[in-house]
């Protein structure tokens, strides 16, 4: 299996030929390759999108709406063609791609649809005598887009979808372990858009670096690691182009000494370990009261050790994921305890086992880092105040939880918690209509809703004399 490039509405192979192997992270094994485009590859692409700017831009919020509808409807007819692509190169669980991952897609795409069609603005007005002023939303023009390998395909949704729904044309890099469900997509697309209004280069860290660095895009979004983001980021600030960075996190969990242990802990432990820990929102640093902490443990550490690698929750990505979660793991501190897991676990591919650790301060590596890995670390709190402070001592910023039971304590902690998004008895719940996007270290901008419509827009003012 060769996965190809789609530019300006064809499948074409890299310059030069140039192919990077794709492993599937399940077995370890090689299951094909991509092309690994250069700076050429990203000119054409650009190129492309650029031409079909000219046209896409001009059409009306019915035209990109119903272009949207129909990808959706092909994307959700060709579910299992999907599932196929993002399994194999994730190695996810089947069930989970296509129960909840690709309806995920299909609804984002609906959603964008409808937003197309709902651009609201300020009325005209006259602020000066004699004259008529009239805002204007605007798409922004063509925008490199930049996707992640943990959630290929939606990731890849977020991105183009409302890029797409306001008028924009993109040029998108999937990861370069995870490609074949961005070029399938573009492939399925292409019937119902202009060539050239939805191209995909694959490649590696250096093709990306060539997508932002080229004069042609207004605006680059990365879905990626902090240090990623800035990387990104320093490269457009030379061209002042609009950056979008969506970016690691490392949220914080609190459960107060009210809430109901068994059941919360069932809870965190879906928010831990789904997709192996392998998400930007994943519920891997849990604050508990001192009052109830070893109950929870323990409670935890149960449910943990029930949890399946292959059966609940896929590999880690690559060998150098799993090398990287499991040298977490053998540096842990000798005043930290692992109460299950910690190791990887099978004999073939890139799985770990789940992971509960207590006992970890502060300022240790697993409380500081995003793990990106089936583990969760258990802190003890003696009180609210020091909840709420461990909770914001860490550089990210995008998703925590509240677990109480006690209504004024969550609406009270979760305007002190400074997080993008906060839950309460819950943990990671998605829907297209609210914002998805942090603070701090974690980037800035939103996916999903209609802030990330109103993103991948610019405003103008039009002023008319009149007699």
């Amino acid at each position: 299996m060769t996965v190809l490039n789609f530019i300006d509405g064809a499948a074409v192979a890299a310059a030069g030929g140039r192919t990077l192997e794709l492993t599937d992270p399940a077995t370890g094994r090689v299951c094909g390759t991509s092309a690994l485009s250069g700076r050429s590859d990203v000119d054409a692409a650009m190129a492309a999108a650029g031409r079909a700017f000219r046209r896409w831009r001009r059409s009306t919020p019915a035209e990109r709406q119903l272009a949207l509808l129909r990808i959706a409807d092909a994307l959700e007819a060709r579910a299992e063609e999907f599932a196929d692509a993002e399994v194999r190169e994730t190695g996810k669980v089947r069930s989970v791609v296509t129960g909840e991952e690709i309806p995920e897609c299909v609804s984002a795409l609906r959603f964008f649809a409808g937003a197309a069609r709902h651009l609201e603005g300020t009325a005209s007005a006259e602020y000066l005598p004699g004259h008529t002023s009239v805002i204007r939303r605007e798409p922004v023009g063509v925008c490199a887009q930049i996707a992640p390998w943990n959630y290929p395909l939606m990731m890849g949704v977020w991105k183009i979808a409302p890029a797409l729904a306001a008028g924009n044309t993109v040029v998108l890099k999937p990861a370069e372990t995870t490609p074949s469900t961005a070029v399938l997509l573009a492939g399925v697309a292409a019937e119902f858009l202009p060539a050239g209004a939805f191209n995909v280069v694959c490649g590696d860290r250096d093709t990306g670096r060539a997508l932002v660095a080229h004069p042609v895009p207004e605006l680059v979004s990365i879905t990626g690691s902090t240090r990623a983001g800035i990387d990104v980021a320093t490269v457009a600030a030379a061209d002042l182009k609009r950056t979008h960075l969506e970016l690691g996190g490392n949220a914080p969990l609190l459960v107060f000494g009210d809430a109901d242990l068994a059941a919360t802990a069932e809870g965190i432990a879906g928010a831990a370990f789904y997709n192996a820990g392998q998400d930007c929102t994943a519920g891997s640093r849990v604050l508990v009261d001192a009052r109830v902490h070893d109950a929870f443990v323990a409670e935890l550490t149960a449910v943990a050790a029930r949890q399946r690698p292959g059966t609940d929750f896929g590999p880690l990505n690559s060998a150098a994921q799993l090398d990287r979660v499991r040298g977490l793991l053998e540096r842990v501190p000798a005043h930290a305890t692992v109460h299950t897991g910690g190791k990887p676990s099978g004999d073939r591919g890139f799985y770990f086992e789940p992971t509960v650790v207590s006992g970890l301060r502060q300022d240790d590596e697993l409380v500081r880092e995003e793990i990106f890995g089936p583990v969760v670390t258990v802190q003890r709190f003696a009180d609210e105040a020091e909840a709420v402070e461990l909770a914001n001592g860490v550089p990210y910023g995008l998703a925590s939880s509240v677990w109480t039971t006690d209504h004024s304590r969550a609406v009270r902690v979760s305007g002190e918690l400074d997080f993008g998004c906060v839950w309460v008895n819950t943990h990671g719940p998605l829907a297209a209509e609210m914002p998805h996007g942090g603070f701090g270290h974690s980037g800035h901008g939103k996916d999903l809703s209609a802030y990330s419509f109103a993103e991948y827009t610019r405003v103008k003012h039009v002023m008319t004399r009149f007699a």
